[in-house]
């Protein structure tokens, strides 16, 4: 078949685990089959596929990134569809294949006009959907937010926001202390989009209430939210403890000290884990000048923080670096990496029955890994698209 291409010498990642070497057969843009050991011979277009030995290199599903807000120099909200197209080709080229287009703080009117723009750029699938990240937050814990223009959430904001993504909005984030926030939380679940919770200084009291309420996401779990404490647990402690809460982390060894992660992940479990870069512009483009909003930010050393006070402004990492972190200094296996950066996530968006792992039937979105887990190939909806140039 013209169009078939057959991955054999590879450590395929799976749900069922890791044969040593295994081969992987993708048609058009689907996984048409995969399996341990060599190939077998005929079948299912394996005879004339275009086959690419990979010599025992690690093959694993494309990372699904749920909290990003651009890359490549570029933000995803504010610029023209082709340099949101070039923000988002270099996060795929690093391996995430499905993306959210995550927004932050602004006032309403104004998050309204860039989520409609968003939301063509979504119905076109170059995002899985929308993050709005705020401005639903508390100003004590605003982080990279402007704290001018967070409030408290009203009805008729919610459905304008709701209203303005046309189905693309998948997630917001809202602090549960402020007035209005768990009627806002039960209307954003109700309406079959994450709530979560993050940017908040609130109590484990104000955080019980709005997971009852629909909250089911913790977003970037421990930053911009009170601090873990023996005597008031705050939302990290009820967050982590809840079951029904699968929790973000920021994965770039500057956030979060690894121990801290594997904490949170062995608390949680693999299943409530999802790795996420949170990454502003500089991802991908190195050092200098940038903008969060309308907040100047200073990226040195590959750390972004707010020029005014050196608080933390998102990060520049890319998701095959946090999957490396995972593995290399968090303690995580490859399989449990996996589930952090791709299979949960997946799920979380109610995509894994098209991507998040390596299953026939499933999309080609897929992550070959050297051994040092850098990428040497990236493949979307079965074309590469990054990596060492191969075949296909």
């Amino acid at each position: 078949m013209d169009d078939a291409r057959l991955l054999t010498g590879a450590r395929l990642v799976t749900p069922t685990g890791v044969p040593d070497l295994g081969w992987l057969l993708v048609t058009g843009d689907t996984i048409a089959g995969i399996g341990a050991g060599p190939p077998p011979p005929g079948p299912g277009g394996l005879t004339g596929a275009d086959r690419i030995d990979l010599g025992g290199h690690w093959v694993v599903p494309g990372f699904v990134d749920i909290h990003c807000h651009g890359g490549g120099g570029k933000s995803f909200a504010g610029e023209p569809p082709d340099a949101v197209a070039g923000a988002v080709a270099t996060h795929r080229r690093r391996g995430s294949t499905t993306l959210l287009a995550s927004l932050v703080s602004r006032p309403v009117p104004e998050l309204v006009r860039e989520i409609a723009v968003l939301a063509e750029l979504v119905h076109d699938g170059l995002f899985a959907g929308l993050h709005l990240e705020g401005p639903f937050l508390a100003e004590a814990r605003c982080g990279a937010h402007d704290p001018a223009v967070l409030r408290p959430p009203d009805p008729a904001s919610v459905d304008a926001l709701l209203t303005a993504g046309r189905g693309s909005v998948r997630m917001i984030t809202m602090a549960p202390e402020l007035d209005g926030a768990l009627t806002a939380i039960r209307t954003v679940a109700d309406a079959g989009v994450l709530a979560a919770i993050g940017h908040t200084d609130a109590t484990e009291a104000q955080v019980r209430p709005a997971v009852e309420a629909g909250a089911t996401v913790a977003t970037h779990l421990y930053n911009g939210m009170r601090p873990l404490h023996h005597r008031e647990p705050g939302p990290v402690g009820a967050l982590l403890d809840d079951d029904r809460v699968t929790v973000e982390l920021i994965c770039d060894l500057v956030h979060l000290h690894p121990t801290v992660v594997r904490l949170a992940a062995r608390t949680a479990g693999r299943h409530r884990v999802v790795a996420v870069t949170d990454a502003m512009a500089a991802a991908g483009a190195g050092d200098g000048a940038y903008r969060i909003g309308d907040l100047a930010v200073d990226v040195r050393d590959g750390v972004p923080v707010l020029a005014e006070t050196g608080a933390l402004a998102g990060s520049a990492l890319t998701m095959d670096a946090a999957f490396a972190n995972l593995v290399r200094h968090c303690g995580f296996s490859m399989s449990d990496a996996v589930m952090a950066t791709a299979t949960r996530p997946a799920e979380l968006l109610g995509l894994e029955a098209v991507t998040g792992s390596l299953v026939a039937g499933r999309r080609a979105d897929l992550v070959v890994l050297d051994g040092d887990l850098a990428p040497a190939g990236v493949m979307h909806r079965g074309r590469w698209v990054g990596g060492l140039p191969l075949p296909g």
